[in-house]
């Protein structure tokens, strides 16, 4: 990553403690392996990029798998806490081990910054939420545009096929009272696992139903089985995924079959095509070309991008809690959590973040916009249409 990006980052920033100081201690858990492996991947990997220091402090990036599974996600997190004793935490890839992990950071203190979707992670604010933020957007934002795209296009009956979670339980329940609010009618509501090889059944149930369009609430490949089954079965309407397919893996499993294929997504994945003065392009095209330049040319992910704002989030938070307290202590985590409060203004490569006591990912329109696939690739829409 250029150090431009990290030097604007920290301007101003007080050297608190000189390079021979305790290293701030950063444990990361995403999922490498299992069902959400193709958004914990480019996570990982995007560590690489992250700062060897900042604030003058050296930092130390410890990462784990948590193999997409919540026990899993809750032990990396209990090991992060107490035995590596960590001052934050990134992760996890997918909403239910994040979830989960909510009540591990507020028994021990220590700041964490999920990278997972769903907008329970963050609200209703209570004890235990106020130690968590969030970088993915919130899948209320997304269902906002999602639902906005299809009373612009005229679409008045829908079907959702989503998983059966909390990820497919949170879209519904943001997606359905949007679609109420504008005359646009639920037609069908299915669910699958995201370990399933077949949806053939519900796809059949949601085509008796005769929507015209669907909505899949899903993420990772495992999203692409639902579409790729309604169109072997000859589906004619529009279909609609979450921004939780934003990767090249999506693009490769789903092939032919996710052509058309209407999302949201955070500024990052079309980066290149947005115009001169949208204030996250500088720092989003950085990032993709670090990210390309060591993984090679269309590796970018979008989710990769949400743990480099974790970063960068880090970046801006860690000099303010250095002033008052040391890495390592119950007081610097105390410290940092307040620092990541009250951050205002923070450009990343998924938009434009502003925290406060009752919002902990502080994101506005700038951190959506609406994209078609077509001939392969990602494609950013008219923002009226």
């Amino acid at each position: 990553m250029k150090w431009s990006v990290w030097a604007g980052a920290l301007a101003g920033a007080v050297l608190a403690f000189g390079a021979a100081a305790q290293p701030i201690r950063i444990g990361v858990t995403v999922s490498k392996t299992g069902a959400g492996a193709s958004l914990g991947i480019p996570q990982s990997n995007s560590v690489t990029l992250m700062p060897a220091e900042i604030g003058g402090t050296p930092v130390e990036w410890i990462v784990l798998d948590d193999a997409s599974d919540t026990t899993k996600g809750v032990a990396n997190t209990r090991k992060l806490a107490s035995d590596d004793r960590v001052d934050a935490i990134i992760g996890s890839s997918i909403t239910p081990p994040s979830l989960a992990m909510i009540e591990v950071v507020a028994e021990t203190k220590v700041p964490m910054i999920t990278v997972a979707a769903s907008a329970k992670l963050i609200a209703p604010m209570d004890e235990k939420r106020r130690w968590v933020f969030k970088t993915a957007q919130n899948d209320s934002l997304m269902a906002e545009a999602i639902v906005g795209h299809m009373a612009r296009a005229g679409v008045k009956s829908v079907g959702i096929i989503g998983f059966n979670d909390a990820y497919g339980d949170g879209w519904l329940a943001e997606v359905a009272p949007r679609l109420e609010a504008k005359g646009i009618r639920l037609a069908a509501n299915e669910r699958y696992a995201r370990t399933d090889t077949s949806v053939t059944g519900q796809s059949l149930k949601l085509m008796a139903a005769r929507p015209d369009a669907v909505l899949v609430a899903a993420s990772g490949t495992p999203a692409a089985l639902p579409q790729k089954t309604l169109r072997s079965r000859g589906f004619p309407g529009r279909i609609y995924q979450t921004h939780g397919v934003a990767n090249a893996d999506f693009l490769r499993v789903g092939g032919q079959d996710v052509e058309g294929t209407i999302l949201p997504a955070g500024p990052l994945l079309v980066a290149e095509q947005l115009p001169e003065s949208n204030p996250v392009r500088k720092v989003a095209l950085d990032y993709t070309r670090s990210y390309e330049a060591k993984y090679g040319a269309g590796s970018l992910a979008a989710f990769g991008g949400h743990a480099y704002d974790a970063a960068l989030l880090l970046a801006n938070a860690v000099p303010v809690a250095l002033r008052t307290a040391k890495p390592g202590t119950p007081e610097f985590r105390a410290a940092l959590r307040d620092a990541l409060e009250g951050l205002r203004e923070v450009v990343y490569t998924h938009g434009v973040a502003t925290m406060s006591p009752t919002d902990h990912i502080g994101q506005d329109e700038r951190s959506r916009v609406m994209v078609t696939i077509e001939n392969g690739r990602w494609k950013l829409l008219n923002q009226t249409n």
